[in-house]
């Protein structure tokens, strides 16, 4: 699925069903998205260029779409989804202003021309990923359960050398949607496949960098998961899969 067909789905609300497909009746048209990528993108890199750190304000909406040449719904949009990615917060009456900075090394992984996009994806994984946890532990079978716990030891072994540690990673949460026993959900977490290795990638990378502990909190998170599909506590595990994706897009912060 290519960046701009994702975004708008990760953001659209899905409200009805025509001939089998279902419609978003609220979907942004392509070129108002594409639009809406490059001033989320441009707003980052005025972040990153100016040094602005938490808390600081940034330009007007008025301000911003003079700058980028748009209109100011486009760049609301823009701060529509930098919001949702905690990357900014709006204040009523006082504009918007900067919540987190991705860090400089997610630019090495993602293009800031995609990462509008690729952020986006957390979006939809919060949907897919937690609810596959969930029906994992009420479904799993005893082969099921012994393959995913075969892929959290190769995450941790992955992990913990200088290992690259992605496709371990993409193996174990992909070995989780398919014991749900519906392949819709493997299905579906395969068409975020591109986007995602960039996430893991860059998650891991910029992970190394810092203090020992939060590769260790990566992996903790981890297991809580694999424990709770274990024990087949639903509620459980679904929660701990939420938490692992929140957590995981805070690392790709400062």
């Amino acid at each position: 699925m290519c960046p701009d067909r994702l975004h708008i789905a990760a953001h659209a609300g899905l409200q009805r069903e025509e001939g089998g497909l279902i419609l978003a009746t609220n979907m942004v048209a392509p070129q108002e998205g594409r639009l809406a990528d490059r001033a989320y993108a441009g707003i980052v890199e005025i972040i990153n260029r100016d040094g602005l750190q938490v808390g600081d304000r940034l330009p007007s909406e008025a301000r911003l779409a003079e700058i980028f040449g748009m209109s100011r719904t486009i760049v609301r949009e823009a701060l529509v989804r930098l919001a949702a990615d905690g990357i900014t917060e709006a204040r009523r009456g006082a504009g918007s202003y900067v919540k987190s900075r991705p860090s400089e090394q997610l630019g090495a992984h993602v293009p800031m021309s995609e990462l509008s996009a690729t952020l986006g994806t957390y979006e939809v994984r919060f949907v897919i990923e937690a609810e596959a946890a969930r029906l994992a532990a009420q479904r799993r079978s005893p082969e099921q359960m012994a393959e995913i716990t075969q892929r959290l030891a190769d995450l941790r072994q992955a992990l913990m050398s200088s290992a690259t540690a992605h496709d371990e990673d993409w193996a174990l949460h992909r070995a989780i949607a398919q014991a749900t026993a519906n392949p819709a959900f493997v299905a579906s977490f395969d068409l975020l496949h591109d986007e995602v290795e960039h996430i893991l990638r860059a998650g891991v990378d910029i992970s190394r960098s810092r203090p020992p502990d939060v590769i260790q909190a990566m992996m903790r998170e981890h297991e809580m998961i694999v424990d709770a599909i274990r024990v087949q506590d639903a509620d459980g595990a679904a929660l701990a899969m939420r938490w692992h994706l929140t957590q995981g897009r805070k690392r790709l912060m400062p």
